[in-house]
């Protein structure tokens, strides 16, 4: 059983930085994403950013590119996102989520509600 512990999130005011972690423990797939989702309040969840377990290659959401930064360490269970220039509407929860695929990985895929969850870490961008 895939297992997500995210963690970082917090109230940062509009302009300021956070750091989410993401440890991942019993992926057992030979290739997989590994990534984040959002759901901000009375919106649907919607992928922010993954990259792929073994190929070059990662996928970040517009409004996140040029603000956040997707990293790992090299066996890709751990990730991490930087987001820097928080604006209110980041405000979210955030889900660190694998899928037993590296196919999933993309703007067309990284939707939906599939694969393993985490339990989030809230993300509060005051004005």
């Amino acid at each position: 059983e895939v297992q997500l512990q995210a963690s970082g999130g917090g109230l940062v005011q509009a302009g300021g930085s956070l750091r989410l972690s993401c440890a991942a423990s019993g992926i057992t797939a030979d290739s997989f994403s590994i990534g984040w989702f959002r759901q901000a309040p009375g919106k649907e969840r919607e992928g922010v950013s993954c990259i792929r377990s073994r190929n070059e290659g990662t996928y970040m959401a517009d409004y996140g590119k040029g603000r956040f930064t997707m990293s790992s360490n090299s066996a890709k269970n751990t990730v991490y996102l930087q987001m820097n220039n928080l604006r209110p509407e980041d405000t979210a929860v955030y889900y660190c989520v694998v899928r037993g695929s590296e196919w999933w990985c993309d703007p067309d895929r990284w939707t939906g509600i599939l694969g393993s969850w985490g339990q989030g870490t809230l993300v509060t961008v005051s004005s």
